[in-house]
């Protein structure tokens, strides 16, 4: 009978598994899919609106433009913090050492497409025998010097597409950590803006109030005055108007506190300790935003948002884990070489005579653990459903956030414009409630000091509210710009350093590792400014309420 050669046997192995393959009609799949076991990711869809709720004259459909979309707001101290805060802010900053983590990650992978073990390896050994051995064996050289060195390789063969598909699910991964990078600019713009205005929104208030203080003491003067000269003001005009007085006074503590808590946390987005920012921030009016906004159409979501884009991103990485999990199915093929010298002195180790070397095919089948194997492809697959429903799920409320924001922009709008008329009302009906109040003590008419009390409580309240009516305007347009994934592109440009706004401490806010080792600044770009273009998108139904859009994971142009 004839012997096999040494690489006859992995090569009948081989041989074996196309013709299963081909048997169960799968060999033009793996020939189409580049060699490779396994389903291609073929793109994630999800159902749209076809238009915004409220679209119309102040919500327009036209292409948005979101670069530096806080410049609308025309105020240079918030551009100040956000330029520091991009530079200095330690979350974003992680979020960059989380690409650089990806990167190494992917050169790793594509690092086993080449041979996985490479080893130098040496050894001396001296031996000394027994003088009474077990056997009658002939005699040997009881004393030997033993000398080896040799180098290694071992090569698995990507047959079924293993490796390839773990470089692909690498590529994937690192784009959505490029993605997650730049919805950490994002929700950081949105953060510095949203806390700015909560800032100016309490010094306003706490200015309204300064100045209604003032007013309640003037009156307070102005009655302890009149009952002292004899007029009619008694005792319980005088006690209610200082009790409203000290009503007013007791709102400032919790004012302050509010504003305290905006300014800890725009510190801790700069990058700094906690410190007071008045003197950086001095007093500006609440921003002041226009009466309409661009948004474009609600599928422009699917290709701006950055966190749509790394939730697709990751369901497309795990798609390739299907196929690294079916790779399991089909025999290991490797290819071993060994070259090295061997010699009983060192002398002699490099001569030709010592010269060792082998080399062949070898294969490992997992025959007996099928059971294991397709759970794990059906644990892989499941992965990927899960992530598919999260990307979907993840499009629905990135829409709501988008008119969420709408909603409360558009009516922040009316609501102020009520609250300005009922202030100017309550002006009003305050000082003709004074006025009677006056004739009232002169000894003209009968008019009581209580009806001025509650007018002037009210005006209070009424212009307090206003305020933060006001504020809650930039709010709402500060939501849209967010949930729109606004200002990502700013990161394709360097950071600018405005002084006196938002610096760092001279001894600086960045940790260092070590003195020789600083914690590294991710370089801007980043990298996949050109991904590959995108698969095509499953099918999908289309709903009532809006339209299936696949999902898009090259990114939107910079400007």
């Amino acid at each position: 009978m004839p012997r096999l050669s040494r690489r006859e046997p992995a090569a009948l192995a081989v041989v074996v598994t196309l013709l299963f393959l081909s048997g169960c009609a799968g060999f033009r799949d793996y020939v189409h899919r580049g060699f490779k076991v396994g389903p291609d990711y073929g793109g994630a869809a999800a159902s749209v609106a076809s238009h915004w709720i409220d679209q119309g004259d102040r919500v327009r459909a036209e292409p948005a433009n979101l670069y530096r979309w806080w410049f609308i707001f025309n105020d240079p101290v918030l551009d100040g913090l956000v330029e520091s805060a991009r530079r200095q802010n330690l979350t974003f900053r992680e979020a960059g050492l989380r690409v650089l983590a990806a990167r190494a990650e992917l050169a790793i992978s594509r690092g086993n497409l080449f041979p996985q073990q490479q080893n130098a390896a040496g050894s001396y050994r001296h031996q000394e025998s027994s003088l009474n051995p077990p056997t009658d064996a002939p005699a040997v050289d009881r004393l030997f010097d033993q000398w080896n060195l040799g180098f290694n390789l071992s090569w698995e063969l990507d047959f079924w597409g293993r490796f390839r598909r773990s470089v692909a699910a690498a590529e994937n991964t690192l784009e959505a950590s490029v993605a997650d990078y730049d919805q950490a600019l994002v929700t950081l713009l949105g953060d510095v803006a949203t806390n700015y205005t909560q800032v100016r929104t309490d010094q306003e208030r706490i200015k309204l109030l300064r100045a209604n203080v003032k007013v309640q003491e003037d009156v307070l003067n102005f009655l302890e005055t009149r009952a002292r000269l004899g007029f009619r003001t008694t005792d319980l005009d005088v006690a209610q108007a200082r009790s409203n007085l000290k009503q007013t006074v007791a709102a400032f503590p919790a004012l302050e506190i509010d504003l305290r808590q905006a300014t800890n946390r725009l510190c801790t987005l700069l990058g700094q300790p906690p410190m007071a920012l008045a003197e950086q921030l001095g007093q500006r009016d609440i921003p002041a935003a226009p009466a309409d906004v661009v948004v474009g159409i609600p599928a422009d979501l699917l290709r701006r948002r950055p966190d749509l884009r790394s939730a697709e991103r990751q369901a497309a990485a795990q798609a390739e884990q299907i196929g690294i999990a079916q790779a399991d199915f089909y025999p290991i093929v490797t290819i071993s070489g060994t070259l090295g010298y061997q010699a009983r002195e060192f002398s002699h180790l490099f001569s030709t005579q010592a010269f060792t070397a082998s080399t062949g095919p070898s294969f490992q089948w997992n025959i007996l653990n099928y059971g294991r194997i397709a759970n794990n492809v059906r644990l892989q697959d499941a992965r990927f459903q899960q992530l598919l429903v999260a990307y979907q799920n993840a499009v629905l409320q990135a829409a709501a956030e988008v008119e969420d924001g709408l909603v409360t922009f558009l009516q922040a709008q009316e609501r102020t414009r009520r609250l300005a008329e009922s202030v100017d009302a309550a002006k009003l009906a305050r000082d003709i409630a004074f006025a009677q109040y006056e004739k009232s003590v002169a000894g003209v008419g009968n008019s009581d000091f209580n009806r001025y009390a509650v007018l002037e409580q009210n005006r209070i309240v009424q212009q307090d509210l206003w305020a933060q009516a006001r504020g809650q305007i930039a709010q709402g347009l500060i939501q849209v710009y967010r949930a729109l994934g606004g200002g990502w592109e700013i990161r394709h440009e360097p950071p600018t350093r405005v002084p006196g706004v938002g610096t760092a401490p001279v001894d600086g806010v960045v940790p260092r590792t070590s003195p020789e080792r600083p914690l590294p600044i991710v370089p801007a770009p980043l990298p996949v400014d050109n991904p590959p273009a995108p698969p095509a998108a499953g099918p999908a139904a289309a709903t009532p309420q809006g339209t299936p859009i696949a999902a898009e994971p090259k990114r939107a142009p910079a400007r």
